[in-house]
């Protein structure tokens, strides 16, 4: 059977980057895991699906180009949470997270301890996939990918959303037949409401930035080099300049693994 869409489908995306403070990481890990990956998020109208990733050390030190602007220095951002957005719902769940996390810090279900990297609300631009039959982006946070690279492409001056979609069109398919890369989702930012919580930092170069997500089936250390080749042809192109590229695996719900390889 070839590959069907079905009505489900996700509009919009929830991205925050976070680091637990130092001497924090196993009870901010917990407190995330298993309190405000529901509370603040999942038990919200609208939300199809979550998933936290980590970005170890080594991970960390793989990361470029040296600076961006995407977060206060390249290495920022020791967790990652991902969520999905049901279509047509992406209003009505953005005003309850709103609501939802006040009312949780005004309950004490907060952290403190806790440094923003990066966390953004996007909408959905544009998928590509490897295969002819493959795990559709919806699935993607449930499938089990062992990786997944945070790219971000800020387009170049005078270049419109629609001619970098259309240079990724000819382009990614190169790059994606027979990698580790089974598909390939790109975002762009909303602006964050003005009664968004003071302590999310916000990002003067949302509008013209797309925000790639690529999802691996295999561990992405494996095929980092090819990553970089990647952005070298993306900054060659004239199209835009890759502005920071991460690698990150999979959390283990349940268990305090990586806490202790952070730093």
């Amino acid at each position: 059977m070839g590959f069907k869409e079905y009505p489900i489908r996700t509009t919009g995306m929830l991205f925050t980057a976070v680091d637990p403070e130092r001497g924090h990481e196993v009870e901010y890990h917990r407190w995330y895991e298993r309190d405000h990956f529901y509370a603040g998020c999942m038990i919200g109208p609208g939300m199809l699906a979550g998933k936290r990733w980590v970005a170890t050390r080594e991970l960390k030190d793989l990361r470029f180009p040296a600076e961006s602007d995407l977060v206060p220095a390249i290495d920022a951002g020791s967790y990652l949470a991902v969520y999905w957005v049901n279509e047509g719902q992406w209003d009505e769940w953005n005003a309850w997270a709103v609501e939802q996390v006040n009312w949780l810090y005004s309950n004490d279900r907060g952290f403190p301890n806790r440094i923003h990297a990066h966390t953004g609300m996007y909408l959905h631009d544009k998928r590509w996939y490897r295969d002819e039959d493959p795990v559709p982006l919806e699935l993607a946070l449930d499938h089990g990918y062992q990786g997944l690279v945070s790219l971000t492409v800020q387009r170049a001056e005078g270049v419109s959303q629609d001619e970098l979609e259309t240079w990724f069109d000819a382009n990614l398919p190169k790059f994606l037949d027979g990698s580790a890369v089974e598909s390939v989702a790109a975002w762009t930012a909303l602006p964050l409401s003005d009664d968004a919580p003071a302590f999310v930092p916000r990002d003067p170069n949302a509008a013209t930035r797309s925000m790639q997500l690529y999802f691996l089936g295999g561990d992405p250390r494996d095929s980092w080099d090819s990553f970089r080749t990647w952005a070298d042809t993306i900054n060659a192109s004239g199209i835009g300049t890759v502005t920071f590229a991460a690698p990150w695996i999979p959390t283990i719900p349940g268990r305090d693994t990586y806490t202790d390889q952070l730093w």
